[in-house]
């Protein structure tokens, strides 16, 4: 599968100056929610990454996604996979399980977003749901920004990443896109400014 075409085909590869949430800049950024709004398409992927879990031998309950960006992939993901879906969701700045979702003691999740990148949004919804007792047994995303390592990847992880060691990683591919500090950006020293995209700007 050609990750890069198909974004590039759902007009989801953008290329520009742009304002991550992280605070950095970059030339590129992954729209995926173009890439999900193609219900066929966005099913076709999530069948792709359910085949990997399945392959890996990973057996689990429940697919947890972090809202916003994450719902469509993670709702995709579980229904290939047969199991559950639920979500999580900033308050206050802090990430929840809300609208009467719950985890059972052991119960094995799969978390699960659209893009990952350091892992952090990830990394946030699990720390929730094991704090409810249940048990995350690895992660999952429709593409990998390079800064983790994936499974079937020789991309190595960077310092950077925050996904855990002894759990699973697993994507379509890797884009690995130039990031700079803002006061490093050469964009940003021609002239031009840094929008932001994505469910936390525009």
């Amino acid at each position: 599968m050609n990750l890069e075409a198909l974004y590039k085909e759902a007009g989801a590869y953008l290329e520009g100056h742009f304002l991550l949430s992280s605070g950095n800049h970059s030339q590129f950024y992954l729209q995926s929610a173009k890439v999900l709004e193609d219900p066929k398409l966005a099913g076709k992927l999530a069948e792709a990454l359910a085949q990997q879990i399945h392959d890996a031998g990973l057996e689990i309950d429940t697919v947890c996604s972090p809202a916003l960006g994450g719902v469509l992939a993670g709702y995709e993901l579980a229904r290939a996979l047969h199991v559950r879906f639920i979500f999580t969701e900033r308050v206050n700045g802090a990430m929840q399980l809300r609208r009467g979702f719950d985890v059972a003691p052991n119960e094995r999740i799969l978390v699960c977003e659209d893009i990952i990148t350091t892992g952090g949004s990830a990394l946030e919804a699990a720390a929730c749901v094991e704090a409810l007792g249940a048990k995350v047994l690895g992660f999952a995303a429709l593409a990998n920004r390079g800064f983790c390592k994936r499974a079937g990847s020789k991309l190595p992880a960077s310092p950077t990443c925050k996904l855990p060691d002894d759990a699973p990683f697993f994507a379509l591919g890797d884009f690995t896109f130039d990031i700079y500090s803002p006061e490093q950006c050469p964009l940003c020293q021609d002239g031009s400014s840094a929008i932001k995209p994505g469910s936390r700007g525009n």
